[in-house]
């Protein structure tokens, strides 16, 4: 998960809570002072650590518990309600409609990769995406637009030979109009200069975006404050997108300078991979820091990995009982599209709070590609009858695959699970059907 360490703290402090027998001024004292201590490991700006955290402190001094709540689980709510007001409220939407997004930044901010990745974006959502390459003074620039459109299957629109961007742009112009979304990718500078301001006001009022989103690294930390500020005051940005969030205890600093200048954070990079892309969501992003899910992320991945086709077809076979290795398949098919397994277990409620450990989770991740390897060297009817595969078809399998034959007891072993767990959904209409079938009997998967 990005910003790992400033997680693992918070969940800590959480820990703390929960075990405690009563939340005292003592007890509140020690728990403010890991959270600022969480904080400012992670960059945040001393200044904003102290005016969250007595914003805390205050609220959990003055405020009774609301009904239903305990003292502690009032004061595990206060700490999200700061955090998320603290990254920017509410989620700031891209409107819909015909969207003409411009990229700025300083160079090396990692605006041409972000423009690919914003691209499989909307992609995914069913829009005719074009790019358009503007950076006229980077050597290569042109060529990396090309590559990145390549890669996501996506129309770019470059000129080589123009060095107006406004000229480039107009020359363009119509073939833009049958897109619904234009991806602009312009140039960068060491510094916001008069030069990049008067450039960046041309492309403005030649293409008129619907989104003007600064694209920061999050490895500045702080610094990013400056540049948004700039930024906003200067180019008149929508929002910002905060590159490089992964493996960066800076990104703390970054995402809490940009939410403070009154330019939204609209997206987040999250990995290297042009997937690793989210909507930044403040509620969902504080809800994984602190081990408690993201649900509205999770759904939004379960349905770019499966068609609504799929899933009526897969809830229709769950109720009726049917589960064979081509359903388990196709479950391993959809969760590699979701991404990695760690980051779908930050997603699921409760799951986060459970601080697995890495190893663990890669290891699943191991078996889950072995089983799809040994599956692809089953004939249809051991896929589709598993009951019948005994001795010596595990050691043709095991020949065919190039897999150990313990390898394929354990995948056994999981469809036997997998299958209870689906005999236990059998004829369970309604949530609370489900629940009496589930209550204390639920397998473990893994």
């Amino acid at each position: 998960m990005v910003l790992d360490k400033l997680s693992d703290s918070l969940k800590g402090t959480l820990q703390k809570v929960a075990k405690a027998l009563f939340v005292d001024d003592t007890v509140l004292n020690e728990l403010i002072k890991d959270i600022q201590r969480g904080l400012l490991q992670s960059d945040v700006n001393v200044k904003l650590v102290f005016e969250l955290t007595n914003r805390i402190k205050d609220r959990a001094k003055k405020e009774e518990p609301a009904k239903g709540l305990t003292k502690r689980e009032q004061f595990i709510n206060i700490v999200y309600e700061e955090l998320v007001r603290f990254l920017g409220g509410e989620k700031k939407e891209i409107s819909d409609g015909k969207q003409r997004i411009m990229l700025v930044g300083l160079f090396g901010s990692g605006k041409t990769t972000t423009a690919g990745k914003l691209a499989k974006y909307f992609i995914k959502r069913g829009k005719r995406v074009a790019l358009l390459g503007l950076d006229v003074h980077r050597p290569a620039a042109m060529a990396q637009i090309e590559q990145v459109a390549k890669q996501i299957s996506a129309p770019v629109f470059i000129d080589k030979t123009l060095k107006d961007p406004v000229a480039i742009y107009g020359k363009f112009r119509k073939e833009l109009d049958a897109f619904d979304v234009v991806i602009v990718d312009t140039a960068g500078r060491d510094a916001l200069s008069d030069d990049l301001i008067k450039e960046l006001d041309n492309l403005t009022h030649a293409i008129i975006p619907t989104e003007s989103l600064l694209v920061i690294s999050a490895d500045i930390g702080q610094a990013a404050q400056k540049q948004a500020q700039t930024f906003h005051e200067t180019c008149h940005i929508t929002g910002v997108v905060v590159t490089k969030m992964d493996g960066t205890a800076k990104g703390g600093g970054a995402l809490s300078a940009c939410a403070v200048t009154g330019a939204p954070i609209k997206f987040i990079g999250v990995g290297e991979n042009v997937d690793d892309f989210e909507s930044f969501n403040p509620k969902g992003f504080v809800g994984r820091m602190l081990g408690m899910g993201d649900l509205e992320a999770l759904l939004e991945k379960a349905k770019e990995a499966i068609t609504e086709e799929e899933a009526q077809d897969v809830e229709k076979k769950f109720l009726s009982g049917e589960f064979t290795l081509i359903d388990l398949y196709q479950q391993m098919e959809a969760m590699s599209k979701m991404g990695s397994l760690g980051k779908l277990m930050e997603m699921i409620p409760g799951m986060g709070q459970l601080q697995l450990p890495k190893e663990a989770l890669q290891v699943q991740e191991g078996k889950l590609e072995k089983w799809k390897h040994l599956m692809n060297s089953m004939t249809k009817k051991e896929l589709e009858e598993p009951e019948i595969i005994d001795a010596n078809r595990i050691e043709r399998i095991a020949k065919g695959s190039g897999m150990d034959a313990g390898e394929i007891r354990d995948l056994l072993k999981q469809y036997r699970q997998g299958k209870k767990l689906v005999k236990m959904l059998k004829g369970a209409d309604s949530p609370e059907k489900l629940m009496k079938k589930f209550k204390g009997k639920i397998p473990k998967m893994f």
